[in-house]
């Protein structure tokens, strides 16, 4: 039983070995690398070790019980926890997907009914960022449309991590991977006069912060376009070609940005949105390509258009993939969204070990 476990385990010797030399340091993204997969290996050792042991204690302790009862319910004990152990390493050696450790970059838009989607887009967008708040984590928008009453056409927002990713601290790719899709909103609009409940969405896109090492862009395959900013921002805003439209050539994927105050800023900031999307364009072709047990494994967590309801009059959120509903959508919106989430993490690790067992 966990066989799979012995290489890794010398894989994670390895690490350990190169992380103490120095050599290893002097490339910045080298050792970042090596350190997210040797935290996520020391957690698979960690509970191979704490199982092997606790199966030693449990041998120990029905030998022992034959003459003594306390040894006998110490026994029953320790294989309680033991079946615990299992089940977590069990969970910890099912096929991660590769993005798991990185940073996000998420994109939400308002959908249908026009200036009630994009304020709820903005409640959106305060939601996610007072529960990265709340985890420690960094927000920054690189990207904003904002609409007359003060919601928001498009943004985009970039999420990042406050460290190196553990099982009990994911990054935050691991963790709002699941909110991709449309989020629908019921409530009376602050335009709805007769105080009726309408029905409106956004949509939201989640996409892992693509590293310069993970996707190589070709100057040549890009065509950079320069204009001028428009909307709030300063005196640069309206006087100044600082506003830059980023063309990919090869996959017709354009990005733009005015948000900052310089055009090589705003350069920067798009390159970093392209370079997320073609990464996640090229994860989304190798899913196609692959078989369905493998897709299975990398998204198991349905990603149909509507993926939860924000019900205002009843106060009531509900996730219509896993079935979670409760009746605290002020909190939820207010950034207490881990319970949400869990459901989701939840529902993927059990589909992913349903999966595994029908392929084995």
């Amino acid at each position: 039983m966990f066989e799979a476990v012995v290489p890794l385990q010398a894989e994670h010797a390895d690490l350990e070995r190169r992380l103490a030399d120095p050599n290893t340091h002097a490339d910045p993204a080298l050792a970042r690398r090596l350190g997210r997969r040797y935290a996520e290996l020391g957690a698979v050792v960690g509970a191979w070790l704490e199982w092997t042991r606790l199966g030693e204690d449990e041998q120990a302790a029905r030998e022992l019980g034959a003459d003594d009862a306390s040894f006998a319910e110490e026994a029953a004990r320790t294989a309680a926890r033991r079946e615990e152990v299992a089940a977590r390493l069990q969970r910890l050696l099912l096929p991660r997907d590769e993005a798991d450790d990185k940073d996000v970059i998420m994109e939400l838009k308002s959908g249908e009914g026009g200036e009630e989607s994009a304020l709820f887009a903005g409640d959106l967008l305060r939601m996610y960022t007072r529960y990265a708040e709340q985890r420690g984590w960094r927000t920054e928008v690189l990207e904003a449309s904002e609409s007359d009453l003060g919601g928001y056409k498009t943004v985009t927002v970039a999420v990042k991590g406050s460290g190196t990713p553990t099982e009990d601290d994911p990054a935050p790719y691991a963790t709002l991977k699941f909110e991709g899709g449309v989020h629908r909103v019921q409530r009376v609009p602050v335009t709805e006069s007769q105080g009726r409940v309408h029905t409106s969405a956004a949509g939201v896109l989640v996409l892992p912060e693509a590293e310069q090492v993970d996707v190589e862009v070709d100057e040549n395959d890009l065509r950079i376009d320069v204009f001028r900013s428009s909307g709030p921002g300063g005196q640069s805003v309206n006087t100044t070609d600082s506003a830059v439209r980023i063309t990919h050539l090869p996959s017709g994927i354009v990005v733009s940005c005015q948000n900052e105050k310089s055009q090589l800023q705003n350069r920067e900031q798009a390159l970093r949105i392209l370079r997320s999307r073609l990464l996640a364009d090229a994860r989304d072709r190798a899913d196609a390509e692959a078989s369905e047990a493998r897709r299975s494994q990398v998204r198991t967590v349905d990603r149909s258009e509507r993926i939860r309801t924000y019900n205002y009059p009843e106060n009531r959120i509900s996730d219509h993939r896993t079935g979670y509903k409760a009746h605290n959508l002020d909190r939820v919106l207010d950034g207490e969204l881990g319970p949400v989430l869990e459901s989701c993490r939840e529902a993927d690790v059990a589909a992913r070990l349903e999966a595994l067992g029908e392929g084995a």
